[in-house]
């Protein structure tokens, strides 16, 4: 079983559809939950796909516009209703924080749990970090500040071979040291090798999430080779002069970025209310990059 899935709760740009919800994915790593933008109806969304709101404890927004903040308010005041206990801490600008601080005491004041912002810049920096997780953003080019977020799985500790551990009669205290490369060595002075107690560790997975951006020629190396790569595709090549002046990519521009940065595979969303044949941005991406994910509601997608 995976333990680093995205969930696509919504893959519509500003203007609403009946076929698509406003931006918002759902990072799942080890059991614990991650929202990427918070549009419209994302509460909804979320209950549909069978999440759990208990284990959300952490809202990444990477940017100030409606389509992509607009499900906020609903979900606190929802989180607030439950009962649910502990903290969420909302990763924006100070400009987010000044105005969602307001709001939630406005709608919802009697909070049983507390809401925390970590206040972000357009810039390089790792912004959250955990035992075995790592997020840093990355600056987009838009119509006001945005950024990126790359979500990085820091290296694991080598597997423990059990059977070959239980043979040399390595204690149990000595497991964890085992693990993070230690030879082990018998009473009698006998070395036994680590290579010979342990294989080797899993690869660390990543995955990034470049949302409202206009194409940068030189973002692909600052987000480095990652599992899988959600850029957006709100238009198709035939509207490239749109896309540049209102901070927009097209799905081609999406897959050079794919190509460029060694990504495993794309993801497309952020879908233009004009076009209707999702299937088209896959067509146009895939002539520039093979491996690629079409994004729609209700898609679970495995790193692994």
């Amino acid at each position: 079983m995976s333990t680093f899935i995205v969930h696509t709760l919504g893959c519509g740009s500003a203007k609403p559809t009946p076929r698509h919800q406003a931006s918002c994915t759902v990072v799942e790593h080890r059991g614990n939950l991650f929202m990427v933008d918070c549009g419209e109806g994302a509460q909804l969304a979320f209950m549909r796909q069978k999440l759990r709101l208990s284990r959300l404890s952490h809202i990444f927004l990477t940017h100030l516009h409606g389509d992509h903040v607009f499900g906020l308010p609903g979900l606190i005041g929802t989180l607030a209703l439950s009962q649910i206990g502990g903290a969420i801490t909302i990763h924006t600008f100070e400009e987010g924080r000044e105005i969602l601080s307001n709001i939630f005491d406005t709608f919802s004041h009697n909070r049983p749990f507390d809401v925390r912002f970590n206040v972000i810049r357009p810039e390089e920096a790792v912004i959250y970090e955990s035992a075995s997780l790592r997020v840093r953003t990355v600056p987009l080019r838009h119509t006001l500040p945005a950024v990126g977020y790359i979500f990085e799985e820091k290296p694991a500790l080598r597997h423990l071979k059990r059977d070959v551990c239980d043979f040399h009669g390595v204690p149990v205290y000595m497991f964890n040291r085992i693990k993070a490369g230690e030879d082990f060595v018998r009473p009698d002075g006998t070395v036994i090798p680590n290579h010979l107690l342990t294989s080797p560790p899993s690869p660390p997975l990543s995955y990034a999430h470049i949302s409202d951006t206009a194409y940068i020629l030189d973002l692909a190396p600052r987000i480095g080779p990652v599992d899988l790569l959600f850029h957006e595709t709100t238009y198709l090549s035939d509207h490239t002069a749109d896309a540049l002046v209102r901070g927009h990519s097209t799905a081609a521009q999406a897959a050079t970025v794919a190509r460029d940065a060694g990504a495993r595979r794309l993801l497309t969303g952020h879908y233009s209310s004009r076009y209707e044949d999702d299937e088209a941005f896959g067509r146009e991406a895939s002539a520039i990059f093979p491996n690629v994910i079409v994004g729609r509601e209700g898609l679970r997608t495995p790193l692994d």
